[in-house]
This record gives C-alpha cells, structure tokens and sequence, in this order.
C-alpha cells in the first residue's frame, strides 16, 4: 500500500454528522446530476412531505447540495443528485459540517483555494 494511502485509512474519517462518516467520489467528473428544472428528491434525502426543489432557484439549489452533501451514504447518491462543475462553483458558498467540507477537500484540494464560507 503506498504511504498516503496508508496515512488515510489509518485517521478516523470526518463525520457528516455524529456517527455518520462523511462520503465523497474520487472524481468530480462522476458527478452529473440535475442542474436546472424541479427535482424531488428521495425520503431518505430529505424528509418532508414535498420533496420537490427548484433548482432554477440559486438559493435552492445551493440549499439542495448542502442537504445531498450531510446526507449522503453512499456515492451513488453524489453521482445522482450534485454535478461537478456546480459544485466546485458553489463551494465557497456553502454551510457545511466540518466533517464534510475536510473529507471533499482533502479529496479534491482544487475546492480548498474556493473555500472563503468556512
């Protein structure tokens, strides 16, 4: 195993809430989910009768990518819901638990630079 690697899996990972670890994907591309029209997203997402986002609405879709971002328990749930090229634009605008925002940019140190929110 190389050395960074090693160093990753040996720290406690960054938690998204208590007890719940933080995800992300290894790259940014994978992410290609909706960017514009009204989405409704899962239950398990969020848990409300109406379900349904906005997205043409910036504060609503900011609001959405925070939401996927603390929810989230699997990368598939990244792939679906977040775009990439979105995200990295609104990265600097975003309300994120700690844990969240260090596991993304320990992964991708590109959204580190954006960071002025934290």
């Amino acid at each position: 195993m190389d050395p960074i690697r090693a160093l990753r899996s040996s720290r406690a990972p960054y938690e998204a809430r208590p007890g719940r670890r933080a995800v992300v994907v290894d790259d940014l591309n994978e992410l290609r989910g909706p960017v514009t029209g009204i989405v409704e997203l899962p239950h398990r997402l969020f848990w409300q009768p109406d379900r349904h986002v906005d997205l043409d609405q910036p504060g609503l879709l900011a609001w959405m990518y925070e939401t996927v971002l603390t929810e989230a328990v699997h990368p598939d749930e990244l792939r679906t819901w977040l775009h990439g090229s979105t995200l990295t634009r609104l990265w600097p605008q975003l309300h994120l638990p700690r844990g969240v925002r260090r596991t993304w940019q320990e992964r991708h140190p590109g959204l580190r630079g954006r960071d002025i929110a934290a």
